[in-house]
């Protein structure tokens, strides 16, 4: 397994395109000006507590007001707001928690008005950017996320990540944390910690407390509301969350972030640093790499997959809905169920990739061919929960209902990648597939005609897309011929809408896909 980081830089904003042996499995896009990224520490006010809500509107700067809510405070939140008054006010000559007195724990069933009230200065930390008319969701037991540990002031635990599964390490882990964790601060050990050293979480340890007391220097003379400690640029925050050995190359188009990106890399993995490079060509990166046809195959409401199986996406206010359809592919399979089977496991695949990609959050239902065997139904569900595992995003996946319907939650922290994947139609005043996403309609159409044994095939297509076709050096239709062995006559019919296209027999006839 490949992995590649694509990085592409604009004078607005910069975009991340991760992909899987030349798959793309997500795409971000990180946007000048915006302050309200997920892990951004702001001081701020509390505006109002709601009892009836158990929550209070925070005024963090944002047009509408953050959340709160009581179960977001942490049980220490007396402890910080005694914390923040004494830094603000500049009471504090050290910012480590070593010597500072802690408060009592506050009730797991509380009410938000005994702890909370208007005008309170308080730490908050950005755990939902702001999504539709909503404000950012917030929490005020805050977080400072490295390399291999999350640390967490105004508390005094070692936790380990489940998905280290091997006690020995487990223990070995935390009898190693504890021995360099300051007092006052947990410490999260992550999962990529498996099999390092001390001295390599130690240094992780140093710099995320760096970042610590640099924050809280800032408090004494920060505005309110105001960012006091903002999340790493988004290629740090990607490769501090997923680098490792399976990357195989970082290619970035602009010399600053190459740059930070090279640094960063030789921080956190020296031996690594040469497969950071400097894409300089006059062709578009996004568009050597394949990622822009694959973002305008991926995007649409329709999603079409090997084998002539395909998706519908629908998306309403509550929930997410897709089906799965076979499409008119031809059945090699001995019988119903085999086929099922198939087109489910090649949908799961596309699926899990499809809520990566577009970042889906919420309730997904998905609609999979129905299957009588149960044991097909547990593969399916196995495969499923294995393709979603290197999800870095909290997901729960049920198992499938004897409708066929399997139901997913996963975890909703920012806006959905919602990319416009219709153009102009030039023919007439609307919207049209884009042209891009035709070639490939073509290329499946093909497949399925070859394989019913036709001789002579004439492909009939808008002038447009007949020159596409035929013109440069390999040309779609020279890879047909190196593909199938099969010559396939292309003429261009001015009377044919964009994209219109059809197949005929040697007889003329047309031939029905």
């Amino acid at each position: 397994m490949n992995k590649e980081l694509i990085v592409r830089s604009s004078s607005d904003a910069v975009d991340f395109a991760l992909l899987k042996d030349g798959r793309l499995i997500e795409l971000h896009k990180e946007t000048e000006g915006f302050d309200f990224s997920v892990g951004d520490i702001f001081l701020a006010k509390i505006r109002k507590a709601l009892p009836g809500l158990n929550a209070a509107f925070v005024n963090v700067g944002y047009e509408k007001d953050g959340f709160l809510h009581y179960h977001d405070l942490g049980p220490n939140v007396k402890t910080m707001l005694k914390f923040v008054k004494k830094a603000t006010s500049n009471q504090l000559k050290s910012f480590s928690l070593r010597d500072f007195p802690f408060e009592e724990e506050i009730d797991k069933n509380g009410s938000i008005a005994d702890t909370l009230h208007s005008n309170q200065s308080v730490l908050v930390q950005v755990v939902k950017e702001p999504i539709s008319t909503k404000g950012p969701r917030l929490s005020s037991e805050l977080s400072l996320a490295g390399r291999y540990i999350v640390l967490v002031p105004f508390s005094d635990r070692v936790s380990v990540s489940q998905k280290i599964e091997s006690k020995e390490e487990k223990n070995r882990l935390k009898r190693l944390v504890k021995s360099i964790k300051p007092k006052g601060f947990s410490v999260i050990i992550r999962t990529v910690a498996e099999g390092k050293k001390v001295a390599e979480i130690d240094q992780d340890l140093q710099n995320l407390m760096k970042r610590w007391e640099n924050m809280c220097k800032k408090l004494s003379k920060a505005h309110q509301p105001s960012k006091v400690l903002g999340e790493l640029n988004k290629a740090s925050s990607i490769l501090r969350d997923m680098f490792n050995d399976s990357f195989t190359s970082i290619s970035v188009d602009d010399d600053v972030t190459f740059t930070q990106i090279k640094d960063y890399v030789g921080k956190i993995s020296p031996d690594r640093e040469s497969i950071v490079s400097h894409y300089n060509s006059n062709v578009p990166i996004f568009e050597k790499y394949g990622i822009e046809r694959q973002i305008k195959t991926s995007f649409g409401k329709t999603v079409t997959m090997k084998k002539g199986a395909y998706l519908v996406i629908e998306h309403t206010e509550a929930m997410h809905v897709i089906d799965v359809n076979s499409g008119n592919r031809s059945n090699k399979a001995k019988n119903q169920e085999d086929t099922a089977l198939e087109v489910n496991m090649i949908s799961a695949t596309e699926i899990a990739r499809q809520l990566r990609l577009r970042d889906m959050g919420g309730i997904i239902v998905v609609d999979f061919i129905d299957m009588n065997n149960p044991d097909n139904r547990r593969k399916l569900y196995e495969h499923l929960k294995d393709e979603m595992s290197d999800d870095r995003a909290k997901h729960k996946i049920l198992p499938p209902s004897k409708f066929g319907l399997i139901q997913i939650t996963r975890q909703r922290v920012r806006p959905e990648m919602n990319i416009k994947t219709r153009e102009k139609d030039p023919n007439i005043d609307g919207e049209i597939e884009a042209p891009i996403v035709i070639v490939n309609k073509i290329n499946a159409d093909l497949q399925k005609i070859l394989k019913k044994g036709n001789k002579k095939i004439t492909l009939t297509a808008h002038p447009f897309i007949a020159a596409y076709l035929m013109k440069g050096f390999p040309s779609p239709r020279s890879k047909w011929f190196f593909d199938f062995k099969k010559w396939v006559k292309i003429q261009p019919r001015d009377a044919y809408n964009y994209l219109e296209y059809h197949f005929y027999d040697q007889d003329g006839s047309v031939i029905k896909v």
